[in-house]
């Protein structure tokens, strides 16, 4: 029985890009990212009303089946998305088995904008803009937790362009 030799790696679980593509971090759509989503999230913010009865809250009582639908609707086989973030580049991935849908490199932006549409803040979700200079790459709707994956994003962009500036520098050395 063959054994297969254990990858070398300088240091353990870190793959280097040139190496394998590996997945840092993945995020899902929200339901705040859909206009349907967005109406109701500035519905249920609603909190006109007194006591423990408001506006809001009735009105997600009374969408409750609209709001299960479109969630169930997002996780159909065909329609199912995800937000990957690699050591290589920020994906946008599509079906069960994650066919990359679009992408942008990580030394293709510079900063990352995240947007918040009225309703989006019910849903703790919102839209990252990827942007190199003053053009947008890629643009992320209704990624649920925003802020944790754009740190993520920008850590990761940050590491990936500075090994490769001192790569660059030590091979010019060379």
């Amino acid at each position: 029985m063959p054994t297969s030799e254990p990858s070398v790696q300088s240091i353990s679980g870190v793959t280097p890009p040139q190496t394998a593509e590996s997945v840092v971090m993945t995020a899902w759509p929200s339901v705040g990212g859909t206009p349907l989503g967005q109406l109701l999230g500035r519905l249920y913010r609603l909190d006109a009303g007194f006591g423990p009865i408001r506006v809001g809250r009735l009105a997600l009582l009374a969408t409750l089946p609209v709001g299960l639908m479109l969630y169930l609707g997002m996780r159909l086989p065909w329609a199912i998305r995800r937000f990957q973030v690699t050591n290589r580049r920020v994906t946008v991935n599509r079906g069960v088995r994650p066919i990359v849908e679009r992408y942008c490199e990580l030394d293709r932006f510079d900063s990352i904008e995240l947007v918040i549409h009225p309703g989006q803040e019910w849903f703790d979700c919102g839209d990252l803009v990827f942007r190199l200079g003053a053009v947008e790459t890629l643009r992320l709707k209704g990624v649920s937790r925003p802020e944790p994956f754009r740190r993520i994003c920008l850590e990761v962009r940050q590491s990936y362009v500075g090994v490769r500036a001192a790569i660059a520098q030590s091979a010019g050395a060379a």
